[in-house]
């Protein structure tokens, strides 16, 4: 008897069961939020500004630079290029 039930039980698994479980997945996944065209608006707007006040960060410091000599930028965070990198600038004020 148990030769034959765990060979039943184990085409049915392979037949029914497996191909069940990847076809739930795949459904799963294909009702999954995805990004819409204004989700893509506000990423890219966002990315616009961010580039603008990086801009804006970078001429700042400049002119703190130019009116401060013993002032450097971001001693503490490594700087790295991109508005995707959030930086801590700090004053490093040596007398």
């Amino acid at each position: 008897m148990e030769e034959i039930v765990i060979p039943v039980i184990a085409i049915s698994v392979t037949l029914l069961g497996l191909p069940w479980l990847i076809l739930h997945y795949v459904t799963k996944w294909k009702q999954a939020p995805k990004i819409t065209v204004e989700d893509e608006k506000v990423l890219d707007e966002m990315y616009v500004l961010a580039r603008r006040l990086e801009e804006r960060l970078d001429t700042v410091e400049r002119i703190v630079s130019a009116d401060h000599p013993e002032w450097k930028p971001g001693l503490n965070a490594p700087r790295t290029d991109g508005p995707a990198a959030i930086r801590d600038y700090q004053f490093d004020r040596r007398n």
